[in-house]
This record gives structure tokens, C-alpha cells and sequence, in this order.
């Protein structure tokens, strides 16, 4: 008989946790259904909900009308994302108590390899106990988390969502198998419906039928090298991370109903391109290409294009070239009321791996201009640390109309505290 796979990886996910902050913010709030939006509008959608919402059927996604539907008392919270940013730190730190922290996941997700004298099921369980009682203890009454262990960090993370709140579930060789078979194949990170779909062609619709599979069956069935390798990783094998470098650098914005027409959607855009440039130049790169995209008000109608830059990293550049889009989505787009505005940076290359002395006819730049342009959006940065988000920007709004309430969080990336006063 083979030897069992033992148990390497612990996952740490807290549950409901922008609402929970709320709730360990505000005790008013404990034991209500309670909603974190964008913003106060109920044209939005809801960006957490507290377990006592979710009872209720409200989820993330769910639009603040519809919550008000569903529920008479639910409370409507604006997000506050530097206090989650907070939380988060502090939970990090909590954990690093008992555990070193090998990965930071998301904004509510940790990863912990463990070692031989921690990866016993009585020791784990122990761990797990540790580490909940001191985030009660430490850092907030409010903030459970639902904890998984498992061979590797794909399995421990869907372990982890098995049981919530607040569970543990430990997969060992045992029960892998059975407790995997019983899942949806939408519980496995990554897999929505395209590729729902994409395995249903191929036959499969269940995920005992995808872990019947061999190495070389699920390669053809998910159409990727990722098939062969998700294969190992449900038989709880081990399989090396593939390293990923900074793709993209995006700032988005739901505009609350006064800042919807387009002049006033237009400096909020601008604005996002402000903070995107502040986060270039402190990550040190460049960027060949800037997208805008928008949502309009009225439901379904989105525009979205991009442009190519010269290797870029002053905000000059940048907001000249979102000028240009901004100009192009009004002639094209047809809606004078906007939901949402949105810009990404691409094609991102180092600094010092670019020479800025060549420059497309539009932008009329020479290496000297670019200089030029860094060292005063350098400069504006430091400014804007000094005395506060928006001390100096390019252009103004007497209304205030373009300040924004700080970066939000994709789950994903986790602010710097510094963007918050940026």
C-alpha cells in the first residue's frame, strides 16, 4: 500500500469578512443582516454580506433594491476599505503568532506550510484552535474564519470553504476522495461556467467523473496543461507554483448618482488615472497601454477601448492619453449618464529597461520632455504624501466632484495603507 500523502498546507479564510469588520467596528450592527456597498445608492451592488444577510439570500452581487426587497431591516453600510486594510494587517499578524504566513492570497485568505511536528491531525487541529481563539482574542470577537488542511494549498483552500462559519475540515488520505466527490466542479477555484460548459462537451459533469480521469484525459478535457496539473493537485499531490508577474495596474470607480453625468465622470476617471500613475512609479514601470472602460446607467450598455503609450510613467502622459479615449467613448457611446468608470495599465516593463527618447506623433514627447514630466509627477507624489490625497493634481474641481473615498479592494490586491492618502 502506498504511503500516505501528509498533510502540508494549512488555509485561513475569514468569513464574510468586510461585513465582519463592520459588525466588530460597530456593535449596533452584531447580529443584524448587513450589507457593504460601493456606495449609497441602491442602483449598486452589494460587496459583502454578513452571514445573518446571507440567511436572507443576499449575497455579493445582490442589488442594494433587491436586499431592501428581501429583507425590511437589513443595513446598508458604505466600505470602508483602509479599516479592512487594517484588519487585515493585524490579522496577518495574529497568525504569524502561531504560524509563519507562506502566502498572503487575498485581502481574507492566508496560506501556511506546515512542518513535520505540525502536520499530525492532532497537531493541526491544535493550530487551528490556537489561531481562531487569538484572532477572538486579538483582534476582533466579530472576525471568525473557516479553516481548511490539506496535502496541498489547492486542496486546503477548497477544504476550507466546506464548512462555514467558522469550521475546520482536515483532508486527509482517508476521506480526500469522498469529500471531493460529493462537490460541484464549481467549487474547484477558477472553474466557471465557460469552463462548465467546456468539460460538459467533453462528457463530464461531475467531479467523480473528472477525478476518474487520467493525467492525460483531463489535459484534453480542460484544453490546457493546467488539466494535467489540476489532475495531481486533487489526488492531493504537490505541484509547483508557476510564478506570475505584474500583469496590469487598474483602478475602477461606482459612480454615486451626483457624479454620474459625463463632465463629472469624467474628472473621477481622471482621477483614477492619478492614483494608477502614483502606484507606477512607486512599483518603478512603465506602461505601453492604457484601456478605459465604462458602464452606462441605463442596464447592459458598456464601451470599452485602449490605446497604445510610448512606455510611459508620468501622469501627464497618461491623462493626455485617457483624454483622447474620454473623447472617443463620448462620440461613440451614446449614453450621457455613466454607472461605472474603470482604467487599466498594461504592457508594464521596468524602468530602467525602457528609454523613452522615441515617441509616437501624437504625443509630440522627446527624452528630455519625458524627464520633464517624471520629475514633476515625482514631485506630486511626494506633495500628495506630505499633505494628504489631492493636496496637488493635475486640473481641479471646485465641488470636490473628482476625490475619491480611497482605493477599493479587488480581493485579490491588497492596498497600501499610502494609497489611502494618495
Amino acid at each position: 500500500m502506498a504511503d500516505s500523502l501528509p498533510l502540508r498546507w494549512l488555509y485561513l479564510d475569514l468569513n464574510s469578512y468586510f461585513a465582519s469588520v463592520e459588525q466588530q467596528l460597530n456593535p449596533a450592527l452584531r447580529g443584524r443582516p448587513v450589507v457593504v456597498a460601493p456606495v449609497m445608492t441602491d442602483s449598486t451592488s452589494a460587496i459583502a454580506a454578513s452571514y445573518e444577510a446571507k440567511a436572507l439570500g443576499i449575497r455579493t452581487g445582490t442589488k442594494i433594491w433587491e436586499a431592501k426587497a428581501l429583507c425590511r431591516d437589513v443595513v446598508i453600510v458604505p466600505g470602508r476599505h483602509d479599516d479592512y486594510v487594517r484588519f487585515h494587517h493585524r490579522i496577518i499578524a495574529e497568525v504569524e503568532r502561531h504560524v509563519p504566513v507562506t502566502s498572503v492570497c487575498s485581502i481574507d485568505e492566508v496560506a501556511c506550510r506546515l512542518l513535520n511536528n505540525e502536520n499530525s491531525v492532532e497537531a493541526a487541529t491544535a493550530l487551528a484552535a490556537r489561531i481562531k481563539a487569538g484572532l477572538a482574542a486579538n483582534v476582533g470577537e466579530c472576525l471568525t474564519a473557516s479553516i481548511g488542511v490539506a496535502q496541498n494549498r489547492l486542496l486546503a483552500k477548497m477544504a476550507a470553504d466546506m464548512k462555514k462559519p467558522n469550521g475546520l475540515t482536515i483532508l486527509t488520505d482517508d476521506v480526500r476522495m469522498t469529500r471531493l466527490a460529493a462537490l460541484p466542479l464549481s467549487d474547484i477555484p477558477g472553474v466557471g461556467r465557460a469552463m462548465e460548459r467546456r468539460l460538459a462537451a467533453a462528457g463530464i459533469v461531475t467531479m467523480a467523473q473528472l477525478l476518474a480521469l487520467s493525467p492525460a484525459q483531463a489535459r484534453h478535457a480542460w484544453g490546457s496543461v493546467w488539466g494535467e496539473r489540476l489532475h495531481w493537485l486533487l489526488h492531493g499531490h504537490e505541484v509547483a507554483e508557476v510564478a506570475h508577474d505584474r500583469k496590469t495596474i487598474g483602478h475602477s470607480h461606482v459612480l454615486g448618482p451626483e457624479k454620474r453625468a459625463l463632465p463629472v465622470a469624467r474628472l473621477v476617471t481622471r482621477r483614477l488615472v492619478m492614483k494608477a500613475g502614483t502606484r507606477l512609479r512607486r512599483a518603478e514601470l512603465r506602461a505601453g497601454w492604457l484601456g478605459l472602460h465604462v458602464k452606462g446607467e441605463a442596464r447592459g450598455t458598456k464601451w470599452k477601448a485602449g490605446v497604445k503609450l510610448p512606455q510611459v510613467m508620468d501622469s501627464l502622459s497618461l491623462v493626455e492619453a485617457m483624454e483622447g479615449l474620454w473623447a472617443r467613448m463620448t462620440a461613440e457611446f451614446g449614453h450621457h449618464r455613466l454607472l461605472q468608470v474603470g482604467i487599466v495599465l498594461a504592457e508594464l516593463t521596468p524602468a530602467d529597461a525602457a528609454q523613452a527618447d522615441l515617441f509616437d506623433g501624437n504625443a509630440l514627447l522627446c527624452a528630455q520632455a519625458d524627464a520633464r514630466r517624471l520629475a514633476l509627477s515625482k514631485a506630486m507624489d511626494k506633495v500628495n504624501e506630505r499633505f494628504g490625497r489631492d493636496a496637488v493634481t493635475l486640473g481641479h474641481d471646485a465641488k470636490g466632484a473628482s476625490r475619491s473615498r480611497g482605493p477599493a479592494i479587488a480581493f485579490t490586491r491588497i492596498p497600501e495603507l499610502a494609497e489611502f492618502h494618495e
